[in-house]
Order: C-alpha cells, then structure tokens, then sequence
C-alpha cells in the first residue's frame, strides 16, 4: 500500500517559490508513476507534472513547464515539486498521486493512490 502525504502548501506572492513534498510516494516497480496534480475551487482536477519513479522520466504540463521541478529522494522515499514564478493563477489545492500501468499519466482517474491536499494560494 501507497499512502502519500503532502505538506509545504501556504500563501506566497506572485514571483514567489514555494516548494511542496510528498512522503511515503514511492515503490518498486518499472511502470510505477508518481505525480502532482492540482484543483482550483470550482474547475476539474488538473495535471501538472509526473515521474516514471525507476527510470526518472519527467513529463510537465504545458502552464508550467520551466518554472516548476518534480524530483523524488528515493532513499526518503518522498518527492517534491518546487515551483518558482508563481502566479494567481497557480492557487489551488494541489495533489500527490502514485499509480502503476497507466495509459494516459495526464488523466486523474488513473492514479490509485492519492494525497489529502495541501493548499497553496498566490495573491497579486
């Protein structure tokens, strides 16, 4: 069993970094896939970024690609995303997801195991 747990969640300014982590996240396995994925009141859960946990490969979607970072510290078995440039438009509550033999890693309802959240808020 996977049991993630985020935390770092907070109010930053926009310009801001903010790093999240998520512990208890990984496990063996070759098609095992740890990610981050985020929900803003009102709108659908959204992809932000993933990591095939063996092999390291490293997908990011396309609103944050090149201001945030997903990494993993296999001896702590956590991973984190650090994000840099915040914008208003980034608040959400944002979410740790693991899963294995995923066909589309972009797509929530493929993850089996998810966090409980961690808000994080940037104001203007």
């Amino acid at each position: 069993q996977v049991h993630p747990v985020e935390s770092g969640g907070g109010l930053v300014q926009a310009g801001d970094s903010l790093t999240l982590s998520c512990a208890a996240a990984g496990r063996t396995g070759s098609h095992y896939v740890v990610a981050w994925f985020r929900q803003a009141p009102g709108k659908e859960r959204d992809f932000v970024a993933a990591m095939w946990w063996n092999s390291g490969t490293i997908y990011y979607a396309d609103s944050v690609k090149g201001r945030f970072t997903i990494s993993k510290d296999a001896a702590k078995n956590t991973m984190s995303l650090q994000m840099s440039s915040l914008k208003p438009e980034d608040t959400a509550v944002y979410y740790c997801a693991a899963g294995e033999f995923l066909f589309n890693i972009r797509t929530a309802s493929q993850y089996t195991y998810w966090g409980q959240g961690t808000q994080v808020t940037v104001s203007s």
